[in-house]
C-alpha cells in the first residue's frame, strides 16, 4: 500500500560543468557590486564623500558598527 512519490523508472539528467567563460561576467559583476556596497558601508561620507549630506550614513550607520568600521 506505501508508494514512493518519486518514479523509479526515471534516470537522473547528467549534470554539465560551467565553464570559466560562462561563470565569468557573473563573477565579475557580484564582485564589483560587492565593492560598491562596501565603499558605501565603510567609506562614504568621510574623506571620499561622493554623496552630500548624511543620508548615506543614517542609513548605513548600524551596518558599519556591524561591521566593525568606525563612524563616530
Amino acid at each position: 500500500m506505501a508508494h514512493s512519490a518519486a518514479p523509479t523508472t526515471a534516470a537522473t539528467p547528467a549534470l554539465t560543468p560551467l565553464s570559466l567563460k560562462e561563470i565569468a561576467p557573473w563573477a565579475l559583476f557580484f564582485g564589483v557590486l560587492m565593492l560598491v556596497l562596501l565603499y558605501f558601508v565603510g567609506a562614504e561620507q568621510g574623506a571620499l564623500s561622493v554623496i552630500s549630506g548624511e543620508s548615506v550614513h543614517e542609513w548605513v550607520h548600524d551596518g558599519r558598527h556591524l561591521l566593525g568600521f568606525p563612524c563616530h
